[in-house]
């Protein structure tokens, strides 16, 4: 980072005023052109042998997720095989996704496999807490295991326009993650407009955040393609500021290989082909692998694969 954007970004961040005037300082976002461009980018078509590439691309970008209340110890490790082992020859997926109390089951049955252990936190998916509670909540998953914090912000506050105090919780919950990764759940379906997702991307950037995250997958509308694109860009032009690379997760609505295919190709054309690896995107879902794994093997043998030879989540 130059020593012009460490003091620009010192100074948006100093106070709860220059934070605001930085916020409402970017670029409005022209909701048309946005638009307009994702479905340009939608429309794009991807020959066989690339289409192969990109399958198992975004298999490797899957955060396997179960959020459920009538989660058992019995699914999860289930769930850790699948991650380990989707399918004979295919690789294996970026992470399972679990509640804080399901960590060390998860933990434990991933170990020396690669796959990462992300754990929703901070009071998911509403976020209504104490900040106290919401750093123990953190510190739990942490503790048991967790390698990824998928932390929620407080729409209220944000929507409010209390964005120092948004801040200060990002900030928060990164300390308290210590090496541990942290993702940034926006829940852009409560945000109401572009500019506001512009503006929450860029706040959970300022704040630390490891990668920005569009849902919480229990809110509707939830990862949308134009959505995805401004957040690509945030990432993007961060980079460009900072030289430091931030991630994007679209979470939420993906459920075919078409769509994960167009989130791809908006990843390669708005952020550039260095994000296209784990590390930097990845895909949070539940059914998503399925569909995946049946239209690889349709690649494969040139018929299509049903859900009978997949297994069920």
């Amino acid at each position: 980072m130059s020593a012009t954007t460490t003091h620009e970004f010192s100074d948006a961040t100093r106070d709860e005023s220059s934070l605001r005037r930085f916020l409402h300082g970017l670029p409005g976002v022209d909701a048309v052109g946005l638009e307009q461009r994702s479905a340009g980018l939608a429309t794009r078509s991807i020959k066989k042998s690339s289409k192969r590439w990109a399958i198992d691309t975004a298999i490797s970008m899957v955060d396997l997720t179960t959020l459920e209340g009538a989660d058992t110890p019995g699914k999860v490790r289930s769930l850790c095989a699948k991650a380990r082992h989707p399918a004979p020859a295919t690789p294996r997926v970026a992470a399972v996704c679990v509640y804080p109390d399901m960590v060390a089951t998860a933990a434990q049955e991933v170990a020396g496999t690669g796959v990462e252990v992300a754990s929703v936190a901070t009071a998911f998916p509403s976020g209504r807490s104490s900040l106290r509670i919401k750093i123990a909540d953190t510190e739990y998953a942490v503790e048991a295991g967790a390698t990824e914090i998928d932390m929620v912000i407080d729409r209220g506050a944000f929507l409010a326009g209390r964005y120092g105090q948004v801040f200060d919780e990002i900030r928060t919950i990164k300390a308290a993650c210590g090496d541990t990764h942290l993702k940034v759940i926006l829940e852009t379906g409560e945000l109401a407009t572009y500019d506001n997702v512009r503006r929450a991307s860029w706040l959970a950037l300022l704040a630390g955040g490891d990668f920005i995250k569009t849902s919480t997958g229990k809110v509707s509308p939830a990862a949308t393609l134009p959505v995805t694109n401004l957040m690509l860009q945030a990432v993007r032009d961060w980079h460009a500021a900072t030289g430091q690379h931030r991630g994007v997760k679209p979470a939420g609505g993906i459920r075919t290989t078409k769509d994960a295919i167009r989130h791809l190709v908006a990843v390669h054309e708005v952020a550039g082909p260095d994000w296209l690896t784990p590390k930097l995107f990845r895909f949070g879902a539940s059914s998503l692998l399925n569909d995946l794994l049946m239209q690889r093997q349709t690649q494969l043998s040139g018929h299509y694969s049903g859900p009978d030879y997949v297994t069920v989540d």
